[in-house]
């Protein structure tokens, strides 16, 4: 099943891309939740998280470290940035193909505001 991103992955449509090799693609938000948010996402079309394969570890550290490059060369890496992913709805997931959002160029504030249950 194609996937927004795996449009932009082939090209029939267009992203603003900061980063490819041959196994990963990051390209900015088209909605930005702060200054830097930048989308990681492999080549290989994995829904979730949760469906990787043990085969698919070197892919997804190459994905950690290609959201590690895209944070230096946006220059937000010394002062700091988040990388996450949702996986499965209740987290907020919207495109069913893995993705490391990376953001920062400002001060995040923290992301829980719930109150530490006792």
């Amino acid at each position: 099943m194609d996937t927004l991103f795996t449009k932009i992955i082939n090209r029939e449509i267009p992203a603003d891309i900061v980063y490819e090799d041959e196994d990963v693609l990051a390209f900015r938000d088209i909605r930005p939740q702060a200054p830097v948010h930048v989308l990681v996402i492999p080549k290989k079309p994995i829904p979730t998280m949760d469906a990787a394969e043990p085969e698919d570890a070197l892919l997804l550290g190459k994905l950690m470290l290609a959201a590690q490059r895209v944070a230096r060369d946006s220059g937000i890496a010394e002062s700091g940035y988040r990388l996450i992913n949702n996986c499965n709805p209740d987290s907020g997931q919207e495109v069913y193909h893995v993705h490391i959002h990376v953001l920062g160029g400002e001060k995040l504030g923290p992301l829980n505001a719930r109150p530490a249950q006792a």
